[in-house]
């Protein structure tokens, strides 16, 4: 690479940056997510704005030739994000907890998605189509549009909000998790029998059993061993660099998921789930050095990638957008509310946790991403995806920050079945 290539990309990334915590600390006045802000950093430096302009656009334009670069970057503020959240929700799947995150999800979830399979043959029209869709592929993008939930972008509003630390954190992205490997099985299905391509059930299984023996082992044997290593007298390293150390845990954890062909994204929030204890906090300073700079550099700038690679000059229809979103809410809602009053939550519980697991942030914008370059959807549908991701990801962060604003508990009721009686208000005030 030459110098004033090298000088481009440098350039395109401190506009990334740059424009990400302007535009976040904008929105933070406004009482708006901050993570909104980021991605509309990337829209603003896009296509869609002023990349209208010659300069702009033959800036990025030029930085695309690099883009391995970019790439790189991108994932690296995800799987830092998605560590960091890793490591503050030590205690994902509590057993007091279990009962109401398996309700969540297997009808939160479950129940959007079967929707979307059963009412998708009647909804489906010829302007949702891509060049390479066929019913069954266009279907279940449709199914998975309604369900998902958003584990990077929820993460960021609970980091922003300060509220990782709470049960409410934990029981979201404990849906949000589980939720997520059904789901993205079920686009690696779609993507399989779009156009010609022919399902291959050896392989959707090897998928389906790989990432979940390596999300239980990441959760019950595996934290165990790391841990153990941890405190090991032979750890040099764990005790000469702690940052060191826990970034090659993160790499281990990844490099372990790659050649299994596992989602990096779980590999990396198993990891940070790893590396802390339950009962004290060891690499505290360590992990503490990491999010600085993470969050002042490498997640923003994710987000900012993520605004930057949207196309909303592909096509947009207003009634295509208006009938999803609305649609799409009031399903997703609905039962996720349901779903909580069976496991033991009333009155404002049932509508946090329903806003939030209705934001799809992320994974939204990646399903419209992966559907659209593999020819399943249409460019309107595609606009329809992304906007959808972006406007429920800020509805979530918009009503919690309203919640604890005016001093409401996140989960004010403890499920029916558990003995315990500390509540969302008392985890805050502890904090």
């Amino acid at each position: 690479m030459s110098e004033s290539s090298l000088a481009s990309l440098l350039f395109v990334i401190l506009l990334l940056v740059g424009f990400a915590q302007l535009l976040g600390y904008l929105f933070v006045k406004l009482r708006q997510p901050k993570v909104v802000g980021e991605i509309a950093a990337g829209i603003l430096l896009g296509p869609a704005l002023l990349g209208r302009f010659s300069f702009f656009s033959h800036l990025v334009e030029s930085t695309r030739h690099q883009g391995n670069i970019l790439d790189f970057v991108y994932w690296l503020g995800l799987l830092l994000l998605m560590f960091l959240s890793g490591a503050e929700t030590q205690q994902l799947f509590t057993r007091e907890e279990r009962r109401e995150v398996g309700w969540l999800v297997i009808v939160g979830t479950g129940l959007p998605f079967t929707l979307g399979l059963i009412f998708g043959p009647w909804l489906i029209r010829p302007a949702l189509a891509g060049p390479n869709a066929n019913r069954i592929s266009l279907i279940i993008i449709l199914a998975v549009g309604v369900a998902v939930t958003s584990v990077p972008v929820v993460s960021k509003i609970f980091a922003d909000l300060k509220i990782l630390h709470t049960r409410f954190a934990r029981v979201i992205l404990g849906v949000a998790v589980l939720e997520d490997i059904v789901l993205w099985l079920a686009l690696a299905v779609a993507t399989t029998t779009a156009g010609k391509a022919a399902l291959d059930p050896k392989a959707m299984s090897y998928h389906l059993l790989a990432t979940v023996a390596f999300f239980v082992l990441g959760l019950t044997i595996v934290p165990r061993i790391v841990k153990r290593i941890n405190k090991a007298r032979f750890n040099i390293v764990a005790k000469n660099s702690p940052v060191g150390y826990a970034i090659a845990v993160l790499l281990a954890y990844c490099a372990v998921a790659g050649a299994l062909k596992v989602s990096l994204v779980f590999a990396a929030f198993l990891a940070g789930f790893a590396v802390v204890h339950k009962k004290r906090r060891l690499f505290a300073e360590a992990l503490d050095a990491i999010g600085k700079v993470a969050f002042a550099f490498f997640i923003p700038v994710y987000f900012a990638i993520v605004g930057l690679k949207l196309d909303l000059v592909r096509g947009v229809s207003l009634w295509m957008m208006l009938a999803f979103l609305l649609g799409t809410c009031v399903v997703k809602i609905l039962s996720v509310s349901l779903a909580g009053r069976f496991a033991g939550f009333r009155g404002l519980d049932l509508l946090n946790l329903a806003i939030t697991t209705n934001a799809r942030g992320g994974p939204g914008i990646v399903l419209a991403s992966v559907a659209f370059d593999a020819g399943i959807i249409s460019p309107k549908f595609y606009t329809t995806l992304v906007v959808a991701a972006v406007i429920t990801s800020q509805i979530a962060g918009a009503w919690l920050e309203y919640v604890l604003r005016r001093g409401w508990p996140l989960l004010s009721s403890a499920p029916v079945t558990s003995k315990s009686t500390t509540d969302e208000a008392s985890d805050l005030q502890a904090a």
